[in-house]
């Protein structure tokens, strides 16, 4: 069968024959023990109604025995024998040419140098899911190559629910992940749900089909590590920046490093996933002994030098035995998985890496206990680097707020509002009011003809873009146009593509919009082909997160979701291709509430107006609610974009005389 027949083929009629389990892919670890017989029963049968009654006799052996090897049913025999990458749009069989670009990105997502764990369909953060098993992947895709433009794809939380009867205007799919009554979003809430099959955790990019591999968040980092540095008033060049985790999302901090100009160490428990990303260049070097690391590090900061080392091993390890040699950290931060502490999102120290894997499976509670030691340990190493000048952040992963569930010292001994921890997130000191409050978040493509000259003349447009925008910019904004003028300048050098030909910068709605525009005009010219739009919902208006995005929000409505929900709504009728909502990303589930987007530029006149419409609201969504906050760089922002658009009226707040209410 040709790559276009088995995806209108979707579940065959015919088993196909059982796969081997590759050993040398980096598979997701085994998920704890939760379900009740009864319960295990019922995950059985919700995964048998994929396929007909035929069959179940033979399936049934097969997929109790990965619900109890993996934790889960992932239907690993009907994984596809073709390459899983984003091809051409062109090559995707289908009626409608949104409907392709959605299959290009579902495909990127999953592609081997994309995805963290792709045999569990996992693209990012230890439990990101495209989705839950490959039935569903392929009954998708078969809804996607039927689909026409009067029919809109229904998706929960991984599973396709069907193509309902829409019109053109709508969006082809609506995703939702995760979305459980609130009083059932504890951890284990979830961990029962997606065993049974019935709910999967969407990360942010993940299950929105959105995700670019680190490139996304190696300009969002490198943002940060230059405003960090900005922060403490030092160069780059001769700074030390210590951080851990090189997964999905993580992996990309020691190429932000390297691109801002400062020696980085990040530590990894992984080999896997450590080789990985040395083969790809994100890391220079591995160095798996600490005399060693203490010794290379400071020749490189006497030197200079602008390296990346991972340290294979635990991160604790790299701070005690840095303050022990009374080795100076600039910068500091951690960027594991702790949104998913219990399941491989964080690791103990004085294990090694099986040994904590067979302790999570099989002695949960203990893998706990030794976690929160960790944690305890590790924060109290971060301490004796404070005390000596190291600035720390929490990267919004939930490390602080793990940590301090732990009984580790990481609390405000003078708390104000808001500000419950000792050391800030990143978004409450550098990215909420640097960026966020003025509208610059990340905005980012993909060139669905996967062609590399496409991705060479798109960022030459964007730069032509913002170089004309910054003459006339208020200065309020003068220092974000020159950071990403100089990004996108140094895209193609610094060999950011993993899988998509795809490209981020941050921008706010005003250079959005005018991007947007200059590429639908030159596709329209014939000049490039269709490109995809979309961002990270780590955004000015896409995720309500008390403890990361909406952190630097003090009015008291850091843990309400009216925004992001608000987000996705007025996103999906002002013209989005798909549209998503998740539950959970970047700090956990049950911690946050993220949305996102998709849209196809096609060259049309539609294509113009509704990318207008959309983006103006995707980005003006958010700075009202920050400016209602009191919010000062918000307040500038919404009042300039009132300026800009009529039809703009955003309620204002009044500031209070502080001696009044004394």
């Amino acid at each position: 069968m040709t790559f276009k027949e088995q995806i209108q083929q979707g579940i065959p009629s015919v088993l196909p024959q059982p796969k081997q389990y590759e050993t040398s892919i980096n598979h997701a670890p085994k998920r704890k023990e939760i379900l009740t017989d009864e319960e295990k029963k019922l995950a059985l049968q919700n995964a048998l109604r994929y396929f007909e009654p035929k069959h179940h006799a033979e399936l049934v052996p097969e997929f109790k025995n990965e619900l109890e090897t993996y934790g889960r049913i992932y239907m690993y025999r009907f994984r596809p024998d073709y390459e899983m990458k984003a091809r051409p749009i062109s090559e995707y069989p289908g009626k409608s040419e949104q409907a392709k670009a959605i299959m290009l990105m579902i495909q990127n997502n999953l592609d081997y140098a994309v995805a963290q764990h792709p045999h569990e369909l996992i693209t990012y953060g230890g439990n990101g899911a495209v989705f839950s098993n490959w039935a569903q992947y392929l009954l998708t895709m078969k809804y996607l190559s039927e689909m026409t433009e009067e029919q809109t794809l229904v998706m929960y939380s991984g599973h396709p629910m069907g193509l309902f009867p829409s019109h053109k205007e709508a969006p082809r799919v609506v995703v939702t992940n995760g979305m459980v009554i609130p009083n059932y979003s504890k951890p284990d809430d979830w961990e029962r749900m997606n065993a049974l099959g019935v709910s999967q955790y969407g990360q942010m990019t993940a299950g929105s089909y959105m995700y670019i591999g680190p490139q996304g968040i190696v300009h969002g980092t490198t943002i940060t590590v230059l405003n960090g540095f900005r922060k403490i008033k030092k160069s780059p060049s001769g700074g030390l920046f210590v951080t851990s985790g090189l997964g999905g999302m993580s992996g990309a901090q020691p190429k932000a490093g390297t691109i801002a100009g400062c020696v980085t160490v990040c530590a990894e428990v992984n080999p896997k996933i450590t080789k990985i990303r040395h083969e790809q260049g994100w890391i220079h070097e591995i160095i798996e002994d600490l005399n060693a690391l203490v010794t290379r590090v400071k020749t490189a900061l006497e030197n200079k030098e602008v390296v990346s080392i991972a340290y294979l091993g635990n991160v604790v390890d790299v701070w005690e035995k840095f303050d022990q040699e009374n080795l100076h950290i600039d910068l500091g931060s951690d960027q594991t998985s702790l949104h998913n502490p219990w399941a491989g999102g964080y690791y103990p120290t004085g294990f090694t890496f099986e040994e904590s894997n067979e302790m999570m499976a099989n002695n949960p509670e203990q893998f706990k206990v030794e976690v929160q030691k960790t944690l305890r340990r590790h924060a109290a190493a971060i301490n004796k680097h404070t005390d000596k000048g190291t600035y720390f952040f929490d990267y919004g992963n939930a490390f602080l707020l793990e940590a301090s569930r732990a009984g580790a010292d990481v609390m405000n001994p003078n708390p104000t509002l808001g500000r419950e921890f000792k050391y800030p997130s990143y978004v409450q000191d550098i990215m909420g009011p640097m960026c966020f409050d003025y509208g610059f978040g990340p905005f980012r493509w993909v060139c669905a003809s996967g062609n590399p000259d496409d991705l060479a003349k798109t960022d030459k447009i964007a730069c032509d873009v913002l170089e004309e925008m910054m003459k006339n910019s208020p200065v309020e904004i003068q220092q974000q146009m020159a950071d990403n003028i100089q990004w996108i300048k140094g895209a193609q050098e610094n060999k950011l593509v993993v899988g998509s030909q795809a490209r981020i910068l941050y921008a706010d709605a005003e250079g959005r919009i005018k991007i947007a525009e200059a590429f639908n005009k030159a596709i329209a010219n014939g000049e490039i082909g269709y490109v995809v739009l979309g961002r990270d919902h780590h955004d000015v208006s896409g995720t309500d997160s008390p403890y990361r995005e909406t952190s630097n929000i003090y009015d008291g409505s850091r843990f309400t979701s009216d925004m992001a929900i608000h987000n996705v709504i007025g996103d999906s009728f002002r013209g989005a291709t798909w549209v998503s909502i998740h539950n959970g990303g970047g700090v956990g589930w049950g911690e946050v509430i993220n949305g996102g987007f998709g849209m196809v530029l096609d060259g049309t006149k539609e294509a113009s107006k509704r990318l207008e419409m959309m983006l103006f609201w995707d980005v003006n969504n958010g700075i009202s609610r920050r400016s209602w906050a009191r919010n000062e760089g918000a307040v500038f922002a919404i009042k300039r974009a009132m300026e800009v658009q009529p039809l703009l009226k955003v309620t204002l707040p009044n500031l209070v005389d502080d001696n009044l209410l004394i």
